[in-house]
């Protein structure tokens, strides 16, 4: 069993910056996808940025792509999500999860079996 925590989290102001932390215990991460998913009130939880096993994948949702970036360092286990350039709509509660390496489905939520319970994230105008 995997337990994940999220870290990191707050407010910030548009333009700003924050770099969440997902600590993994219980098993070593470095045989599984991680990933960050999020989800804004009354909405879906969506695909954020998703990380091989080796971390030589790279994956982002389109209205990340080029402001985020998704690391691990499975030596800490631990992965993040680097956010940068925040704007508001980027406000919503984080999720950190972790998947069997390999799987295809990476930007789906039911690809993975462990998820932390989240660290919310809110960006000011």
């Amino acid at each position: 069993q995997v337990q994940l925590v999220e870290s990191g989290g707050g407010l910030v102001q548009a333009g700003g910056s924050l770099r969440l932390s997902c600590a993994a215990s219980g098993r070593t991460i470095s045989n599984y996808v991680m990933a960050w998913f999020r989800q804004a009130p009354g909405a879906e939880r969506e695909f954020v940025a998703a990380i091989r096993s080796t971390g030589e994948s790279l994956y982002y949702a389109d209205d990340v792509k080029g402001r985020f970036t998704i690391s691990r360092d499975n030596a800490k286990n631990t992965v993040y999500l680097q956010m940068n350039s925040l704007k508001p709509e980027d406000t919503a509660v984080y999720y950190c999860a972790a998947g069997i390496a390999g799987l295809w489905a990476l930007r789906n939520a039911p690809s993975y079996v462990y998820w932390g319970q989240g660290t919310q994230v809110t960006v000011s105008s």
